[in-house]
């Protein structure tokens, strides 16, 4: 990676008196091997395959149910849309040749990362799929299973097919959104040119047609797996259960996919940001800072291509953990209650199309007029989805779960989803009053730093904490409001007690996840703008093309921000729905109950009370803090070698800084993608094997304590489980100690406890979704608020830039940004991939 030779001599003179050109990150532009062999094909051939693939698609569909049929057309309907947008923006011009160069530097630093961060979770992902298929070789089967002629070695090729593809699916989402916003930056660049409406519009579109593709990916995906499986198999309602590694491939991949990008982007920003504005006092994306094009590639795989993976991931999550329920119901109530998730998200794809397509820019560019709020802007296309979201939520339930046993039940879940939506919109409304500048709370943040950088670190600590409280209310209420009118839906079990309780949280968490396009369209939009106003600053563009793309990138926080406190909330229904569904696994595989049904849900078997259980349980919530404390470690690590990288370049060229010298940006970018995919390993390790050892370690313990024969498949897998722990970077006294506490606590416990690993395992998987969701809000919330009262304070308030308070500030974001970039979003991904390993791993805690 070699910059070229003009840019290597002093003496050029002023920066804006010599051409404006920038390195290349690579020799040539990277292309997936899938498209660079999709490329090679004739052009007809391809597309009659294209023709026959989608023939057979809807001959499984047909075969299936006419609901199916829906789904796939509304999916292939807006995949076509989703053509139309990325077309309509690459149509739009890239500017002067110096954005277009500074564009093509970051667009190969992305992909050249994102080729080798996807290499080596591919590998990962190889090596646990051959886990998962010998454990499933080993383990015991269900009575359902066994009646439809599901043996151990179809399960366990059905797991193993399904991870694969989950975890592909979660790939393909993840580099969509690196594509297209790595394209569409520098056509946002060049339309601040002209006016904040159009640029707004082409950023707004650009992570329109991400959101759709993930968003139908994730249900066309899933609607192609059961659909498949009920054509091969026969079968019905056993069905959701082998969709589980379809979810945990999803979590595998956007978990590494949120940790390596997080730590990528957060730990060049941190460099930039501590060298250039504090130390050097030089603006932000400043072109002589040698850390700029690493943080301009890192908005890109941490941002657009990690959520986009998030997202895929939660939606995947929830729609399975929805439908395993309704298969739970489907033995006396209509096969809707099993497809309801996936015409909810076609209809999602559809309303959020509609939000996305009302935003529309100014007739004529060329009149100037005031910078209108982009906020207001993206709210009324918001709003407008919301209205469609209500109105096809009622028409769903009417249609698919209505059942002449329970005549009035579709209008309780119609309830059910208005509660979910109503959730959304709050969440969203609570983030945004946190994080954004115009509220009191980062006002206040922004005040603090005039008074040094201790109290600025204080007050951002201290609002992270209250912001915690308003969500879990909400949260709360949601959760009771949602069960209450599933119970008194109507729906009964043979003995007629009320079945429709879980159900309605479910519906409810899809009602929250009705509009998911259109938040991760706005998600999608702000680390578009924001590197729109890198490149606007490092081309030199006049200070009114600076000014619109701040106004963007500000409300582009807001936005991250808000989807991030949407994204906690729907993860934290859906983790409650899946660990419903995991006691459901479990008492499915060991033919015993694990949980009683009456009025409310009675939760008789797992009991804190018993030692190991409550160990359990502590570990669970031990696990979360261990997880965020090596995220933002591994953020201050890299982040301390391009401290270290840009001081030595700044001492060894001075010429830097009066534009005579030109940093070596690829020296930057290289310190960072290395140390990134290095870092992300320890985290992404202790999240996967911690539950499957602790829940193993005490079934094995506990069998010797009660002179029992350990079934092979504890062994074996116990065996495979601890060779990974050992390949792992963590630290073999923990797990000594962890083995000590557990060995002693299995000795002196009481006896008679069945199901005892699968009961500490649930009581690790409570605890650490709690504590999670608690860790993850204060995070989120706590690093958005210190980014914007910076932002405020760059507005020209309480001193404006370069001065002392400005500085204190910049203190406080850097501290926020592994907070709300790397170990933040990963919590998202961390506690629905424990429900998700735990469903798949069920049969090893037995």
């Amino acid at each position: 990676m070699m910059m070229d030779d003009d840019m290597e001599n002093g003496g050029l003179g002023p920066y804006q008196d010599r051409p404006r050109t920038f390195p290349n990150m690579r020799s040539k532009p990277y292309v997936p091997m899938i498209f660079r062999i999709l490329m090679r094909i004739n052009i007809r051939v391809l597309f009659v395959l294209l023709l026959l693939c989608l023939g057979v698609v809807f001959y499984i569909g047909a075969s299936t149910s006419p609901i199916i049929v829906f789904v796939f057309s509304v999916c292939i309907i807006t995949f076509i849309l989703s053509i139309y947008l990325c077309k309509w923006v690459l149509s739009k011009d890239e500017g002067p040749p110096e954005m277009a160069q500074i564009s093509d530097a970051i667009r190969d630093g992305a992909e050249g990362f994102f080729r080798t961060q996807y290499g080596t979770i591919s590998k990962m992902a190889c090596l646990l799929a051959l886990v998962i298929f010998c454990i499933y070789l080993f383990r015991n089967t269900t009575p359902q299973q066994e009646a439809s002629g599901i043996g151990r070695s179809n399960s366990a090729c059905i797991t193993v097919a399904a991870f694969l593809l989950g975890a592909l699916c979660s790939g393909i989402a993840g580099y969509v959104g690196m594509w297209v916003s790595v394209r569409a930056n520098v056509r946002v660049s060049s339309a601040a040119r002209r006016s904040a409406r159009e640029a707004l519009q082409i950023a707004v579109r650009a992570g329109g047609f991400s959101a759709i593709v993930v968003v139908g990916m994730a249900v066309i995906g899933i609607a192609i797996l059961y659909a498949t499986f009920y054509v091969w198999l026969g079968v019905d309602t056993p069905v959701p259960l082998l969709l589980v590694g379809y979810g945990f491939g999803a979590s595998f991949v956007a978990l590494f996919a949120q940790l390596g990008g997080g730590i990528y982007t957060k730990a060049a920003d941190v460099g930039a940001d501590l060298v250039g504005k504090v130390e050097q006092g030089i603006p932000e994306d400043d072109p002589r800072n040698p850390a700029v094009i690493a943080d301009l590639v890192g908005d890109n795989v941490g941002d657009c291509a990690a959520r986009g993976a998030d997202l895929f991931e939660s939606i995947a999550a929830e729609i399975i953990s929805a439908m395993i329920l309704g298969g739970t119901m489907v033995q006396r109530y209509p096969s809707g209650f099993i497809l309801f998730p996936l015409v909810v998200h076609s209809f999602d794809l559809v309303i959020s199309s509609i939000g996305i397509l009302s935003i529309r820019s100014s007739r004529d560019s060329s009149v100037k007029a005031p910078i209108e709020d982009p906020m207001a802007i993206l709210q009324k296309g918001y709003s407008v989805t919301i209205v469609l979201a209500v109105l096809t939520f009622g028409a769903s339930t009417r249609w698919l779960l209505y059942t002449e046993q329970a005549p009035s039940a579709w209008l309780n879940f119609a309830l059910c989803g208005l509660v979910g939506i109503i959730t959304a919109y709050i969440f969203v409304w609570i983030t945004k009053y946190y994080t954004d500048y115009k509220h009191e709370p980062v006002r206040a943040l922004a005040l603090s730093s005039s008074t040094g950088h201790g109290t600025n670190i204080i007050a951002g600590v201290s609002l992270g904490l209250e912001s915690t409280a308003p969500p879990v209310l909400v949260i709360s209420v949601s959760i009771v409001s949602a069960y209450w009118l599933g119970q008194t839906s109507g729906l009964v079990d043979e003995s007629g007690n009320p079945i429709g309780g879980l159900f309605g949280t479910a519906v409810a968490t899809m009602g929250m996840l009705s509009t998911a396009a259109y938040v991760l369209t706005m998600d999608m939009f702000g680390p578009i703008a924001d590197n729109a106003g890198g490149i606007v600053e490092m081309s030199q563009q006049p200070e009114s093309v600076r000014e619109i793309t701040d106004v963007l990138d500000a409300v582009g926080n807001t936005t991250k921000a808000t989807t991030k406190g949407f994204a906690i909330g729907s993860a934290a229904l859906a983790s409650f729905l899946l660990f419903s569904a995991y006691m459901d696994e479990v008492a499915t595989f060991a033919q015993e109950p694990f949980k009683q049904a009456g009025n409310y849900l009675i939760d008789c078997q797992v009991d804190i009370a018993i030692p190991e259980v409550f160990v359990g349980g502590l570990l669970g919530s031990m696990l979360i803090f261990l997880f965020s404390g090596w995220a933002c470690s591994a953020v201050g690590k890299t982040a301390q070698e391009v401290v270290n990288e840009v001081r030595r370049q700044f001492i060894e060229r001075p010429g830097i800084m009066e534009y005579k010298e030109k940093p070596d940006y690829a020296r930057c970018v290289a310190i960072v993608a290395s140390a990134s995919l290095r870092e992300m390993i320890k985290p992404g390790a202790l999240a996967i094997i911690s539950p499957l050892v602790i829940g193993g370690w005490v079934l094995a313990l506990e069998g010797e304590k009660n002179d029992h024969h350990i079934p092979p498949l504890s062994c074996i897998s116990f065996t495979h489980l601890s060779f990974l722990w050992a390949l792992s970077t963590v630290v073999s006294a923990f797990r000594n100690s962890v083995a000590l506490v557990l060995g002693q606590l299995v000795k002196f416990a009481h006896e008679g406890h069945a199901l005892l690993g699968a009961k500490v395992v649930a009581a690790l998987l409570m605890f650490a979704t709690v504590s999670g969701i608690l860790m993850a809000l204060f995070l989120n919330t706590a690093g958005g608020a210190w980014d914007n009262a910076k932002k405020f304070i760059e507005t020209g308030a309480l001193g404006g830039k370069g001065s002392d308070t400005h500085k204190a500030a910049v203190t406080g974001d850097t501290v926020g940004d592994p907070f709300k970039d790397t170990a933040g979003p990963s919590l998202h991904v961390l506690i629905k991939m424990l429900a998700t390993i735990t469903l798949v791993m069920a049969p090893i805690f037995l």
